[in-house]
């Protein structure tokens, strides 16, 4: 999955966090929620501008920045 189909950083959008293209819920948000146990069916009928493309592409974003971070130390 490409999930800058998906996820944005906007200087003028939550502080330049990582957020899903034109929301203002963060990556952060949706780690959350799937953390404390929400589905993404919970998840979407909470917040309906998102789907489950969206939910992926936060998963693939944070999956992402794992991987980076771990060869950069």
């Amino acid at each position: 999955m490409n999930y800058t189909d998906h996820i944005c950083i906007d200087p003028n959008v939550r502080f330049g966090k990582p957020c899903v293209k034109n929301t203002r819920i963060s990556v952060y948000d949706v780690l959350g929620w799937l953390a404390e146990g929400m589905t993404h069916e919970q998840i979407i009928s909470d917040f309906p501008e998102l789907n489950v493309q969206a939910i992926r592409a936060c998963l693939a974003f944070a999956a992402d920045r794992e991987h980076k971070y771990k060869i950069a130390s």
